[in-house]
């Protein structure tokens, strides 16, 4: 019942999304859209390492850097046509994944973290002065938009935005099958505890590298399809600010969930938008509310909402008491 129950949100959320360019107002409601779904695939692999393996990586979105440069600089300076230079994009981002998660994956707690942010960092100073490869703080201008696939043309917002929603249905239905696989219960118990799971026979370096690299990947997938969208690239993609907002959707949305940082990713871009009207200040009424949520609801919208369903499903039920019939002595 709770998974046909599961089936009818899931389809009712992609149903809302295939009617949202019906629905909304102009194109620029599709950018904002589109923008968000991006980031939400990227947050999706984020959650993989950080919400189900227990690893906080702070150089995520200097692996989202290298998808996007990846397809901005084979395009603009080789020449080669936008599909496959797309297809390298989460494979160039793994690979450095696995040099980075070989030395970083040896510390733990907050020395990973710092570890990575200092990875991050470095990502972004190459990208800003390695000029001959990255043009620098000048950008990479003239990203060519996705060819067309026979007669499906991607010119229009339209088009982005659906081939935007496919690519992040495709990553949501892959990481569903990781985390309720066996591979995704591994993950977890190394999540909850390194020596429990090393005292069970699972081989920590093996899985956490593997947890890392598919988190990388994902984000590498997420920062070719942004430079196809926005056609333009600067060094601040590689930004450690980019890695807190996706912190941020996941803890308002719910980490180690699956529908949390999809809800973070598009709610909060939204929130954003409309407070735009306080310009400067905005944060200031932004703040207090992020500060509320993480207070009152620790575990994010959807995870608090998980942690009430299984605490209503393993509260006993009341048990029913038959009436006691009066005894005639007649």
């Amino acid at each position: 019942m709770k998974r046909f129950n599961a089936k009818i949100g899931w389809t009712a959320l992609l149903l809302l999304a295939l009617a949202f360019p019906y629905m909304a107002g102009n194109d620029y409601h599709l950018t904002v859209m589109s923008t968000a779904y991006i980031y939400a695939i990227a947050t999706v692999g984020l959650n993989l390492i950080t919400g189900y393996t227990g690893q906080f990586n702070l150089a995520h979105s200097g692996f989202m850097a290298v998808g996007a440069y990846t397809v901005g600089i084979l395009t603009v300076d080789y020449g080669v046509p936008f599909w496959a230079a797309f297809a390298l994009s989460g494979f160039v981002a793994a690979a450095i994944g696995v040099f980075v998660g070989l030395v970083s994956l040896r510390l733990k707690t907050h020395f990973f973290s710092i570890f990575t942010l200092c990875v991050g960092y470095i990502m972004f100073l190459l990208i800003e002065k390695w000029e001959s490869l990255t043009h620098g703080t000048g950008g990479i201008v003239g990203i060519p938009a996705p060819e067309s696939i026979g007669p499906l043309d991607f010119s229009e917002p339209r088009a982005q935005y659906y081939l935007v929603l496919f690519f992040l249905v495709a990553s949501l239905w892959i990481m569903h099958r990781i985390v309720h696989s066996l591979l995704g219960r591994t993950f977890m118990a190394i999540r909850n505890s390194d020596d429990l799971a090393q005292a069970l026979g699972i081989p920590l370096m093996r899985n956490k590298l593997l947890a890392f690299v598919l988190s990388v990947f994902f984000a590498g997938l997420a920062g070719g399809l942004y430079a196809g969208y926005v056609r333009f690239l600067g060094p601040g993609i590689a930004g450690v600010e980019n890695t807190f907002d996706m912190t941020m959707y996941m803890l308002v949305g719910g980490i180690g969930t699956l529908l949390g940082p999809l809800l973070g990713a598009i709610g909060v871009p939204w929130l954003t938008q409309y407070l735009q009207v306080l310009q400067e200040y905005r944060f200031v009424v932004f703040g207090p509310v992020l500060v509320l949520l993480v207070i009152f609801l620790p575990h994010g919208i959807v995870g608090t909402w998980l942690n009430r369903q299984r605490r209503k499903a393993a509260s006993p039920a009341p048990v029913a008491v038959a009436p006691v019939k009066e005894v005639s002595h007649a």
